[in-house]
């Protein structure tokens, strides 16, 4: 989906979610500006709206509101989106603190020493703890694992601070975000439809698309094959697409289009809105279906080669000139490609887009938190828990071995006064001879002893003999 600003784009997303919402299928967007929102709330009725209806023949139409699920990554317009440090894994990561390749080459270093000494990584404590370590034990961890230098760690450090002053500490902990919580319906059976607050999360572009394509990822993992089904599992949208290729790297782009290819095996359908449809790299763009098409104005170079790029990926349909076309749509119009039976596009059609039934607006803060209150997974996910992980095993050990060093050593039982210089080894001797002191004291015993020793002696034999003979 893709079109200039204002020409009714956001309309299209909520007429879309409300159409997979009521065919029992769950959603889940972004809500950048804040109107997706209105999908929680009844739209009302006026001219524009009636006249539209008529114009369309749309039968059976009145406002509702649709089963709607907020999440906050900040947890403040909705409940809070966590993962641990170990799911998200060292590619991700990697990304989102903006490494070079010597750099990630160290935090998968850290994650595998992490893996073989049984230590969690939840969150960003834990990722500190474990660098701490690192840098601690660098010689002995490079000898087997890899070469790891003090430099690549502190950058490592460095851009954690940073990541951290963005809020993404609220992101890493537990309880961490369960898939099936996404795929969720009603009790009339509708899908519901899971709002990301991304008013605030998009002035962070890095921590913004790392979420969404972890998400993706996520799903791609975790979800068994199912094939053709009649109808997806999930319905996932993209708001801002070109966030999630702009200065990634070829490897992550082939990760993406990976998903893209082999995620639609698992139920999970993908939209990718944006600007420009050539924000959306070809070998991706290649492989979506269903495609809509708002106003272009071909203003500059830059507009004129989008439009270009739109006319090429329609089917064309002889009757009309899309290129042309593109430019004179108005708001609420839109070209429209989607797939047939048996999987065949159909030829590219001008259409009228239909008003959608919710609230075309945003939500109180009374409202939202209304809706959040009767949410089924509340107790679940607004309440952090911080379980023993790496951070409190090695805070201890290194508490532990401070200790030690700090108590100071027995002294031995025949341990000898400290003297000074020569004079001292005479008197108390050393390691090899013994002093002045030593030798007196051997002979006064053996003297003593052998004094005593007589008049024992003496004792016995004279008790022996028959005493004295004095009389």
């Amino acid at each position: 989906m893709a079109g200039a600003t204002g020409t009714g784009k956001t309309i299209s997303l909520l007429v879309l979610a409300e159409g997979f919402s009521r065919l029992g299928v769950p959603v889940f967007m972004a809500d950048v500006k804040g109107d997706v929102a209105g999908l929680a709330m009844a739209g009302v009725v006026n001219e524009k709206i009636k006249q539209r209806v008529a114009e369309i023949g749309i039968e059976g139409y009145a406002p509702e509101a649709s089963p709607v699920l907020f999440w906050d990554l900040y947890g403040k317009a909705g409940h809070p989106v966590r993962t641990t440090v170990s799911e998200m894994g060292p590619t991700l990561l990697g990304r989102i603190l903006e490494l070079n390749d010597t750099q990630t080459g160290v935090i998968e270093i850290a994650f595998k020493l992490a893996d073989d000494r049984g230590l969690l990584l939840l969150d960003l404590d834990d990722l500190r703890a474990l660098l701490g370590f690192v840098a601690d034990n660098r010689k002995g961890i490079s000898s087997q694992y890899g070469l790891v230098s003090a430099q690549s760690v502190a950058a490592i450090q460095r851009a954690l601070l940073s990541l951290e002053r963005e809020g993404a500490e609220a992101f890493f902990g537990e309880p961490a975000l369960e898939l099936n919580d996404l795929m969720r319906t009603d009790l009339s059976g509708r899908g519901i439809v899971n709002i990301l607050a991304a008013d605030q999360l998009i002035l962070k572009p890095r921590l913004y698309s790392s979420f969404l394509l972890w998400l993706l990822s996520e799903l791609f993992e975790h979800l068994p094959e199912v094939g053709d089904l009649e109808k997806p599992k999930l319905v996932f949208f993209f708001d801002e697409a070109h966030l999630l290729f702009d200065d990634a790297p070829p490897a992550l782009r082939q990760r993406v289009e990976q998903v893209v290819r082999i995620i639609r095996s698992k139920g999970v359908g993908v939209y990718f809105c944006s600007q420009f449809p050539d924000d959306v790299p070809n070998e991706i763009l290649g492989q979506l279906g269903n495609r809509i098409q708002h106003a272009l104005r071909a203003y500059t170079p830059r507009d004129q080669k989008a439009v270009r790029t739109a006319a090429e990926t329609f089917v064309a349909n002889p009757k009309l000139d899309v290129a042309e076309v593109i430019s004179q749509l108005g708001v609420g119009e839109a070209l429209v490609s989607t797939l047939q039976e048996k999987g065949v596009p159909m030829p590219v059609e001008r259409a009228l887009i239909c008003p959608p039934r919710c609230r075309m607006g945003a939500v109180t803060p009374e409202e939202r938190a209304q809706v959040r209150g009767r949410s089924p997974v509340g107790q679940k996910y607004d309440t952090r828990v911080n379980r023993e992980s790496a951070y409190e095993i090695l805070s201890r050990r290194t508490t532990s071995a401070e200790a030690s060093k700090a108590q100071p050593p027995e002294a031995p039982a025949n341990q000898q006064p400290e003297g000074g210089g020569q004079w001292g080894d005479l008197l108390w001797g050393t390691k090899r001879r013994q002093g002045l002191v030593e030798a007196m004291a051997k002979q006064a015993a053996r003297t003593v002893g052998s004094e005593v020793g007589r008049q024992i002696l003496r004792g016995v034999l004279g008790s022996i003999l028959g005493g004295s003979r004095r009389r």
